[in-house]
């Protein structure tokens, strides 16, 4: 195997543990609070998993893998988008009208 190929392993195996851990964290963070809860962290690890693994598809050439992570990469940081846009409205003043 040659470095480069190694090296692309790594990323796709990277890219696959950042995007399993989002759901260590989901549980860990449902158990500490004895309910299901999806905390932030969830979608940031989704994303960036999404886009490694994204990246690492685009690498290898493979249309259903680039189609499954493109998609999921936008629901992502369209959920991202979603959660920052609450914030900001609960943060102004209008919305403590």
């Amino acid at each position: 195997m040659t470095n480069a190929e190694m090296i692309w392993l790594a990323i796709g195996f990277t890219g696959q543990a950042l995007f399993s851990a989002r759901f260590i964290i989901q549980w860990f963070k449902s158990e500490q609070q004895r309910k299901s809860v999806i905390p932030i962290a969830f979608w940031y690890f989704s994303i960036f998993g999404g886009i490694t693994l994204l990246t690492y598809a685009i690498y290898k050439k493979d249309p259903v893998f680039i189609c499954g992570q493109l998609f999921g990469v936008i629901v992502y940081a369209r959920n991202l988008y979603f959660i920052y846009k609450e914030r900001a409205n609960n943060l102004s003043p209008a919305a403590s009208r």
